[in-house]
Parts: structure tokens; C-alpha cells; sequence
């Protein structure tokens, strides 16, 4: 004998496996193609970076929150003299089998004003809202494909033809002509309308003042659950799924049945991130590649590395005089336990080294993908060269600046009339010679990227992410005036020559963007050559790449910080990353308590 309420017994376990499932579920196409090389533990090397999914967490609660609701009915022995509940259950499944199988899911549950312009069309303050949104159930395919699940039934639609009708036949009656058949057929397709057709013509108005990226206007799809024309002998069913199909919406009839196997051995197979050959430096990698924590002798424990960056006796009494001079200064930010905190973090920066030195893991990954290291090669910009360059006349020590010299084939800074030779950049560090080729660094042609500067190259932006990111880069660049950069990269009195030439000058500062205050010129400028080349860029800038990747979803969606999947016929899928961070690494010669004796 079946139990009273079967069939929520049925729906009750089966959201009960959604909420287990939901509670493990990771997005597999929420892993940007960002190498993270940062760890801090031992051997830990973080191959991805994670965004949380947009409204996962709120469909975890809706599926929690109905199943208290399911067993606390079906726990009440009164309960079998209930009608069935009212339940939001078979909604809360269909939407989690859709985000199951599909694919590049950016999020769930996200809201699209009809407005192309969203701040227009938030609620004003006295709650009358203004405009009109429409809820996406789930954004798929890195933001160009909205699906939306609607779970009318049969029934339902036709309590909404029947009140059609009504309304239709109480107008033929008012005419009294004798001509109410004829007039009904006339009426329907010009009124016929119903709540799925006006679903679709929100979601599609929606989409075209919602384009992803620049101008592509998302795809639709909308997952009729329980509408099927077949089990009812009423025409305008169909031609209800008809009308939606003409005005451009990709319609799914019937639930999905659960994963397809074939997609759990895909998502269950590794994903590999691989630097490309040509690597992209930004400023920040150029100071880690000079500097003597990434080149010296390693401590030989923490405690050796927090000595060697004691101050020495006379740096301390330098120090002391140049902060009492700069006391009386309204602008003066130094004070002397700002040299106690340097100290903390270069001793820091070695013991990274003692972990795994920046030169062995940039060695050990471009091995991985080019044995030899014969075809590898390394890229600038002109405006992080010039900055690097006045950083290290400025702070850094004999052997970093001689680095300098050789890495960025420059003697402009240099004291002497030498030019020094490439073995002369690895003289004093502990690896050999050429460990990696990074000599000569190559400097791109242009500031920025465009129809001259990249003839001379074969421009491969190999995923939505580069593409995302080449265009949110630019989007800021836009609005900067360059002119106005180019007078304030070059300090006073120094036009001809951008490096400074005595102890007085001051690096000039870094301008940053209009766009974002939290983001430099140059930085952006390093972020577009190597997305619109598609080369992976090297960096130890962390939050900058964290701006960036909010600005990349301010302005498409979200969408833009996942990764077209590999290759699904590879046992390991391999990726090509976009960004690859290391930890940093300052100048630290100058400021070495064993200076002198070493």
C-alpha cells in the first residue's frame, strides 16, 4: 500500500541529494587561468584562483530552507489528511540540474535590468521601483548564454486560455452581430499572449541592453520543465513554444535527468596551467629578477635571515639624522620604525627564498613546457623599463644596479663607460650562468597595443579571459590623457634623460588611473600587451590583479573570469595561464647588515 503524499516522499529525497550535492559542488569554470606561485607553505604552490559563484550560496539556503519545510510536514501525523504542500521544490531542481550541465557558469540567480543602464533603474529611496529586471536563473557560457527555468504545468496555461477566452467571448456577446466564431479566430493571433511569451520578451529586451563584453548580445534558453504540448489536445500550447522559438529563444522541453557520465570523467580530470613561451615582465617581476634576495646565498635558517637585515650601526645613525631632518617637513611620512618593518619584510622575503627560490620555480616551470628553455623568451614594456631603471639608480645596490644594466641592456645608469657583458648578470648569484634566458629582455614597440605595433606579431588571445581582459585594460586606458602621463613620468629638468642622476631627485611617482586610483598606468599597460598577445604575464603585483579582475567583472558580468575548458579528449587538461604571480622581491643589497663583509 503507497504511502499517503508519495510522491513528496520522492521529491523530498531528491532535493535532499541536491542539498548534498550543492554542499560539494566547486564550478569548475569559476578557475581563472592564473598561476599562483605564492604559497607560503612548503611545496604548496596554488595552480588556480577561485571566485565564490554568484548565488550559489542562495540556492544552497532556498534547497535548506525547503527541505525543513518537507520534513517538518511529512513528520506530522496529521499530515495525511492534508492536502499535498505547496512546494518550490521542483523549481529548485531544475535550476540545479541546469547549472550541473552547463557549461562556463558564471553565476546563479543574477538580476538584468531592462535598462541598459543599471543605475537608472535601481529602487529610489521612497521604494516605488523604477524601471524593470529580470531574473536569470543561470549565466552560462563565460556570460554569453541565459537559461531560465519555468515550471508552469499544462494546467496552469490553460486556466490562462480559459480567461483569454472568457474575456474574448464576453466582447463577441456585447457585439451582438452574429459573427463571434469568425471574430475569435481574428483575435487570437493578434492578442494571443500569456505569461511564458511575456517571460521571453523580458529576458530577450533584457539581453540586448545587457550585451556581454562590448556589443554580444547572451543567447536565451528557457527550460520548460512540465509544459508539454503532446499531452494536451489545446493547439495553443505549441503555439505558444512556437511563438518563443521565433522570437529567437532556444526552448528545452521536460527536466534534465542528472549529470551525464561522460561529464563527471571530464570535470573529475586535472587541469593543468602552463606559462606560454613568451612571457610578459611587468615592472614588479623586473625588481624581483634584479633583486639580491632572488640572486644571494641563502640563509642558512629564519634566524639567519632576520640578522642579515639588522641595520648596521652606521645606516642607524644616518637614518636617525635623516628623520630628524625630515620631521620638520609637513609632508614627511618616514619615521624610524619604518625601517624596522623593511627589515621585517626583506627577512621575510629570503626565508620565501629557503622555500623555493623564484629563479628554480620559474626554471622548473618553462622546463615543463620547453625542455631546452631554447625557445623561451621575455618581454617589456618602454615604461616599465625606464621605471625600473630610476628605482635602481635610486635604492639599489652596486651588484643589483649591475643587473639592471645587463637584464635591461641600458648603461645609462651606470657609473662607469663599461657595458657589461650577459654573464656579468649572474656573477654574483647563486645560479649558474643563464639558468634561465632571460637576456636580453625584449621591449615592445608602443605603449600600448595597436594596428602598427602589432604587425611585427602574431596576436593569439587564447580564452574569453585574455579577450575580457585586453578589453577592460583598455576601457581604463581611455580615459587617461597621455600627454599628461608623458610630463609626469619625466621629472623637471630631466626630459632628455628619465633616470635620475643624483641623491637629492626623487623617483617621480607612478600615475595612477582614472578609472581605479588603486591601479598605475603602467601596470595596466603590462596587463594589455601580454592579454592581446596572449602571453602569460608574470607579476608579483597581488592586488593589482585583484582590481583588475573587479573591473573585469564590473564590466562584463563575471563572466570574464573563467576559462574556455581544454581539450576534453586530453587525460590531463592543460591550460595556458594569463597571469602567473610570485611573491615579491625588493631591492635588498643596500640593505644588508653583512653589506660589506660578503
Amino acid at each position: 500500500m503507497a504511502r499517503p503524499h508519495e510522491e513528496l516522499y520522492e521529491l523530498c529525497d531528491c532535493l535532499r541529494s541536491v542539498s548534498v550535492e550543492l554542499d560539494s559542488y566547486e564550478p569548475e569554470s569559476q578557475h581563472s587561468p592564473i598561476i599562483d606561485s605564492s604559497g607560503e607553505e612548503m611545496g604548496e604552490v596554488k595552480t588556480q584562483t577561485r571566485e565564490v559563484l554568484p548565488g550559489l550560496r542562495f540556492l544552497r539556503e532556498e534547497v535548506k530552507r525547503d527541505l525543513q519545510v518537507f520534513q517538518k510536514f511529512l513528520d506530522d501525523p496529521e499530515s495525511t489528511s492534508l492536502p499535498p504542500l505547496s512546494t518550490n521544490a521542483p523549481y529548485l531542481v531544475a535550476v540545479w540540474r541546469e547549472l550541473l550541465q552547463a557549461r562556463g557558469a558564471v553565476a546563479i540567480y543574477r538580476t538584468f535590468h531592462t535598462d541598459a543602464h543599471p543605475q537608472a533603474s535601481r529602487k529610489p529611496k521612497n521604494g516605488s521601483a523604477k524601471g524593470h529586471s529580470v531574473k536569470v536563473d543561470v549565466v552560462a557560457d563565460n556570460g554569453r548564454r541565459w537559461i531560465r527555468v519555468n515550471t508552469i504545468k499544462n494546467s496552469r496555461i490553460l486556466m490562462e486560455f480559459r480567461e483569454i477566452d472568457s474575456y474574448l467571448t464576453s466582447s463577441d456577446e456585447d457585439d451582438g452581430d452574429g459573427h463571434s466564431s469568425l471574430k475569435k479566430e481574428n483575435l487570437i493571433p493578434q492578442e494571443f499572449d500569456n505569461s511564458v511569451l511575456r517571460m521571453g520578451r523580458e529576458l530577450l529586451e533584457a539581453a540586448r541592453a545587457n550585451p556581454h563584453g562590448s556589443n554580444e548580445i547572451p543567447s536565451v534558453t528557457m527550460r520548460l520543465t512540465r509544459l508539454n504540448p503532446s499531452l494536451s489536445d489545446e493547439p495553443r500550447i505549441a503555439y505558444t513554444i512556437d511563438c518563443l522559438q521565433r522570437m529567437g529563444i532556444d526552448v528545452q522541453l521536460g527536466e534534465r535527468q542528472g549529470i551525464v557520465k561522460e561529464m563527471d570523467d571530464i570535470s573529475a580530470r586535472p587541469t593543468v596551467l602552463e606559462p606560454t613561451t613568451h612571457i610578459n615582465l611587468d615592472l614588479s617581476a623586473l625588481i624581483a629578477l634584479i633583486s639580491d634576495t632572488t640572486h644571494s646565498h641563502l640563509p642558512r635558517d629564519p634566524e639567519d635571515a632576520n640578522t642579515r637585515f639588522i641595520p648596521p650601526q652606521r645606516y642607524v645613525e644616518w637614518k636617525k639624522q635623516r628623520v630628524q631632518m625630515l620631521s620638520n617637513s609637513p609632508d614627511a611620512t618616514s619615521t624610524w620604525e619604518d625601517s624596522g618593518i623593511h627589515s621585517r619584510v626583506l627577512a621575510e622575503q629570503a626565508q620565501q627564498e629557503m622555500k623555493k627560490g623564484l629563479l628554480q620555480d620559474m626554471h622548473d616551470r618553462l622546463r615543463s613546457i620547453s625542455p631546452t628553455l631554447q625557445n623561451i623568451q621575455f618581454w617589456t614594456t618602454q615604461e616599465a623599463r625606464q621605471r625600473c631603471l630610476q628605482i635602481v639608480f635610486k635604492i639599489a645596490g652596486t651588484r643589483e644596479r649591475q643587473r639592471a644594466e645587463v637584464l635591461l641592456s641600458c648603461s645609462t645608469c651606470s657609473e662607469t663607460t663599461t657595458i657589461p657583458t650577459h654573464n656579468q648578470f649572474w656573477v654574483h648569484s647563486r645560479y649558474p650562468s643563464n639558468f634561465i634566458p632571460l637576456i636580453p629582455i625584449r621591449l615592445y614597440p608602443s605603449s600600448e597595443p595597436d594596428t602598427t605595433s602589432l604587425e611585427s606579431f602574431q596576436p593569439n588571445p587564447s580564452s574569453p579571459f585574455l579577450t575580457s581582459l585586453a578589453l577592460t585594460c583598455r576601457n581604463i586606458l581611455s580615459q587617461e590623457d597621455m600627454s599628461r602621463l608623458r610630463e609626469s613620468q619625466s621629472p623637471p629638468g630631466h626630459s632628455a634623460a628619465p633616470y635620475l642622476s643624483n641623491d637629492e631627485g626623487d623617483i617621480p611617482p607612478a600615475a595612477v588611473t582614472l578609472a581605479n586610483p588603486k591601479l598605475t598606468v603602467h601596470t595596466v599597460q603590462s596587463m594589455l600587451w601580454g592579454a592581446t598577445l596572449g602571453w602569460t604575464t608574470l607579476t608579483t603585483n597581488r592586488s593589482s590583479v585583484k582590481v583588475l579582475l573587479k573591473e573585469m567583472k564590473r564590466s562584463a558580468g563575471g563572466g570574464v573570469l573563467t576559462h574556455e575548458p581544454p581539450n576534453e579528449d586530453d587525460t590531463a587538461r592543460v591550460s595556458e595561464a594569463a597571469i602567473w604571480i610570485v611573491k615579491p622581491r625588493s631591492l635588498a643589497e643596500g640593505s644588508r647588515s653583512d653589506y660589506c663583509s660578503e
